[in-house]
């Protein structure tokens, strides 16, 4: 019964977006236009495999090009469908608004499970999906740049760009056409951890604000702080390795297909990593007990609940019995609208996927910047830095030999302080920077306004607002 009540993820995204401008001053005129999906083209092609042709069918949805080009990633899965792209792209607008990279909102998919593939085979289906998205310009370092998403990588990626460079071999600009490419093929260090950095990140950002964690029950920082992750995908594995390793949380729980590994005193992630890897499930690791049931780890009792992989996984028939008093949502649409409501009025506070996924695409702008560019980011200043940083130190030393002050910059400081930044820190740095002001001015509207009364809202009004201040200025 309660399936029947469910908001489709379109819906939950609709209904999301409905409680932003209920209480924002826009004309019904732009609030439609900023809701409804621009285009959808689905194409449906044959490959020849196997001894006989099949045929496969994919889509790629522009929501809005308040900004150009469009931006979201393409989708490996037997799940996709129109509405649920078109809703992933309308939440790829919003995501671009609030955290301030110049795209508008767009999303692919494919409907494919690539399990069944082998990498040939693969590469065969990808490229005559990108062929068939290329030659109408649904691919394009000017006006459509996809990325990897759910059941797709670097690899891809790179299968994608290798053809629109050969369909178009005088677009010097040819490598911004996809992002989330290897390093060797125009890619930028520090993408494969992006979205999983930007939860880390995220989650700094929160328990800055003493407030905001207040209102979850929670204090001081992410050391000692009981974790559960549902997914421990590339996002999910990324997440809590660096909210371990580097910020002392304890990861009491891993949800994965096959079940779930439950240990109080925490798992070292890397090694629960590599036996998903090896085995392609969690079922006999000793980081932890093995639960076969894995969805019920998602109602044990934690600090905070990181879901990371599919949309949906928190709704009507769980949200009750779920005792986590942060919610982080680092997969798209892991909690339903119905299940939102329920969370809300029992007081969990959720930091929304519009604001803690978003470091993929920051990333992914950090790399589309760097290929329009021709240039490695730091490649210009890095030795230079350096060398002004060593004249520092040799004074600093020099002084301390001539007034005989005895004493020693210690060897760690010295290192460390002598290093200039390379791609990946300035990766990091910018990853950082975006997080952090993206999430202020959510905390500004939450505790600024009464009848804004979660970071959801929050972050859809700061949002909508940006793309109607864009659309206002091209004259609608």
């Amino acid at each position: 019964m309660a399936a029947n009540r469910e908001p489709s993820f379109r819906d939950s995204v609709d209904m999301m977006f409905n409680r932003a401008v209920a209480v924002m001053d826009l004309s019904p005129g732009l609030e439609e236009k900023i809701r409804v999906c621009n285009s959808t083209y689905t194409v449906r092609f044959g490959v020849r495999l196997r001894g006989g042709i099949r045929t496969f069918t994919g889509y790629r949805s522009v929501h809005s090009e308040h900004m150009e080009p469009v931006k979201g990633g393409i989708r490996y899965a037997l799940s996709v469908n129109q509405d649920e792209v078109e809703a992933l792209a309308a939440l790829m607008t919003y995501k671009c608004a609030l955290v301030e990279t110049p795209f508008g909102g767009s999303k692919g998919g494919l409907r494919i499970d690539p399990r069944e593939w082998d990498e040939h085979e693969l590469e065969l289906i990808t490229r005559r999906f990108a062929y068939e998205l290329i030659k109408r310009d649904l691919i394009s370092p000017a006006q459509n740049v996809p990325a990897p998403d759910m059941g797709t990588g670097e690899r891809e990626m790179a299968w994608i760009v290798d053809q629109y460079q050969r369909m178009n071999t005088t677009d010097i600009n040819g490598a911004a056409c996809v992002t989330g490419k290897p390093t060797n093929a125009g890619g930028i260090a520090g993408r494969v951890e992006a979205t999983g950095r930007g939860i880390q990140y995220a989650l700094r950002e929160f328990f800055r604000h003493p407030h905001d964690a207040a209102r979850a029950g929670l204090a001081g920082s992410l050391d000692g702080k009981r974790v559960i992750v549902q997914g421990l995908g590339n996002v999910g594995y990324h997440a809590a390795e660096f909210v371990t390793t580097e910020d002392g949380a304890r990861v009491i729980a891993i949800i994965e297909r096959d079940g779930g590994l439950h240990n109080p005193n925490g798992m070292n992630i890397q090694a629960v990593r590599d036996w998903l890897v090896a085995h392609g499930g969690v079922e006999g690791c000793p980081e932890g007990t093995f639960v076969k049931d894995g969805a019920a780890l998602l109602e044990e009792e934690c600090d905070i609940l990181i879901p990371a992989a599919h949309e949906g996984v928190i709704n009507l028939d769980n949200a009750d019995r779920i005792k986590a008093p942060l919610i982080i949502e680092a997969a798209n649409g892991p909690v339903t609208a119905g299940a939102d409501e329920i969370l809300r009025r029992k007081g969990t506070i959720i930091i929304p996927d519009l604001y803690a996924n978003a470091g993929g695409v920051t990333v992914s702008y950090f790399e589309w910047v760097k290929n329009l560019s021709h240039i490695r980011f730091g490649r210009m200043e890095r030795r230079q830095e350096e060398a002004r940083h060593q004249l520092l130190i040799d004074e600093l030393e020099r002084l301390s030999a001539d007034k005989g002050l005895g004493w020693t910059l210690s060897p760690g400081f010295k290192q460390q302080y002598l290093r200039g930044a390379g791609e990946l820190e300035l990766v990091r740095s910018g990853l950082d920077d975006t997080m952090r002001g993206a999430y202020q001015s959510i905390s500004q509207m939450w505790n600024g306004r009464q009848d804004v009364t979660d970071l959801r809202m929050a972050a859809y009004i700061v949002a909508i607002d940006r793309v109607a201040k864009s659309y206002r200025s091209k004259g609608l």
